[in-house]
């Protein structure tokens, strides 16, 4: 995740693929640092946020 000028970035801080229209990324690989427990829970908030992002158009 990062800035669209970026060159290491794949996604926006809206999860949009950089470069390509109308594709989200909403998973574990989005997180800029891994959290040192479990995963789940943050994935599932990342879920939560895209899926509100992609209702509000």
């Amino acid at each position: 995740m990062g800035a669209a000028n970026d060159p290491a970035a794949v996604v926006d801080s809206r999860l949009r693929v950089i470069g390509v229209k109308h594709l989200r990324i909403a998973d574990a690989s989005v997180m800029p640092t891994i959290t040192s427990g479990n995963t789940n829970s943050p994935t599932l908030m990342i879920a939560e946020k895209a899926a509100r992002w992609i209702l509000e158009g």
